[in-house]
C-alpha cells in the first residue's frame, strides 16, 4: 500500500509517498512515469496539499441503502450525481469558510473519494480497478438549504460548489479490499457517522463504469462515494474530520469569517 501525496515546501509544490514519520519525494507524474527525486522531507516541514488537483469532482447522491431506507428513497438504476469544480478543492487543515451570499446551514458529508489514475470511457467493470489509482478522503460540503431553495429549479450545484466545499486528503491510498472499509466522522472529537462501504448500492468498480458511460475520465478526477447517516450542520468553529483506516485522517475545521 502506498500513500501518495501533495504538499508545498519553500515556495514550491511536490508530490511523494509518505514513509513512516518522512516524505519520499518523486518527479515526472504522479500518475504514469514516476520515479524517485533522490529528496525526502520530513511530515513536520511541509504543508500538505489536497493529494491531487481534480478538474472534476463526481459526487453521488442517494447510494447507501441505510440512508435511502430511512430518507424513504427509491434505489436508483443508476448513480444519481452532480459536479463540483476544482475550485472549490482544499486540502487536509485548510479551513471550509461560509459564502457571503449564503446565510444558511452548511453540512459536512463524510466520504470516501476514488482517485482515477488513468483516462477512460465506456469502461467495463471487470476492467475498472485499473482506471483506479487509489482512494482518499472527502467532506462534501453542502449549502443544504440552496438545494431546494427554488421550487422552478434543484440546485445541486451551487449547493456544493462554494469555495472550501470540497476537502480532499490527506493521501491517496492504493489500499485493497475497499468492501472493508469504514468511513467515520468526528465532530469537535465526537462521533457522528460510522458506517460501511459495503453497503454502498453502487460499488466503486460500478461507479467508475457506469460513470464513464456518461463522461471520459481522466487521472486525478475523483468520485465522491456519497455519504451514509450522519451528516449534520456545522457550528462555528467546529472541526470536522473523516477518518477511515489505511487512508488516514482528514480533518478541517469549519470557521466563519
Amino acid at each position: 500500500m502506498n500513500k501518495w501525496v501533495r504538499f508545498e515546501h519553500g515556495g514550491n509544490i511536490h508530490f511523494g509517498k509518505i514513509e513512516q514519520t518522512h516524505i519520499t519525494g518523486y518527479q515526472g507524474n504522479m500518475f504514469n512515469a514516476n520515479e524517485p527525486s533522490g529528496k525526502t522531507w520530513s511530515l513536520d516541514e511541509v504543508t500538505l496539499l489536497a493529494p491531487c488537483n481534480p478538474a472534476k469532482i463526481i459526487a453521488l447522491w442517494n447510494n447507501f441503502y441505510a440512508l435511502a431506507e430511512k430518507q424513504g428513497n427509491e434505489i436508483p438504476e443508476a448513480p444519481y450525481y452532480f459536479l463540483k469544480p476544482s475550485s472549490c478543492v482544499i486540502g487536509n487543515a485548510s479551513p471550509i469558510l461560509p459564502p457571503a451570499s449564503y446565510p444558511g446551514r452548511i453540512f459536512y458529508e463524510g466520504e470516501l473519494g476514488i482517485v482515477i489514475g488513468k483516462k477512460g470511457k465506456d469502461i467495463q467493470v471487470s476492467e475498472a480497478e485499473e482506471y483506479i489509482f487509489g482512494y482518499t478522503c472527502v467532506n462534501d460540503v453542502t449549502a443544504m438549504q440552496l438545494i431546494h431553495e427554488k421550487e422552478a429549479f434543484s440546485q445541486w450545484t451551487r449547493a456544493k460548489s462554494f469555495d472550501t466545499f470540497g476537502a480532499i486528503g490527506p493521501c491517496i491510498s492504493t489500499l485493497d479490499k475497499v468492501e472493508q472499509l469504514v468511513v467515520r466522522t468526528l465532530v469537535n472529537g465526537r462521533e457522528r457517522q460510522n458506517y460501511p462501504v459495503a453497503d454502498m448500492i453502487f460499488s466503486p468498480a460500478q461507479q467508475v463504469s457506469l460513470l464513464s458511460a456518461d463522461m471520459t475520465l481522466e487521472p486525478g478526477d475523483v468520485i465522491a462515494c456519497g455519504t451514509s447517516l450522519g451528516a449534520m450542520p456545522m457550528k462555528s468553529n467546529t472541526k470536522i474530520e473523516v477518518i477511515i483506516d489505511g487512508i488516514g485522517v482528514l480533518e478541517n475545521t469549519f470557521a466563519p469569517n
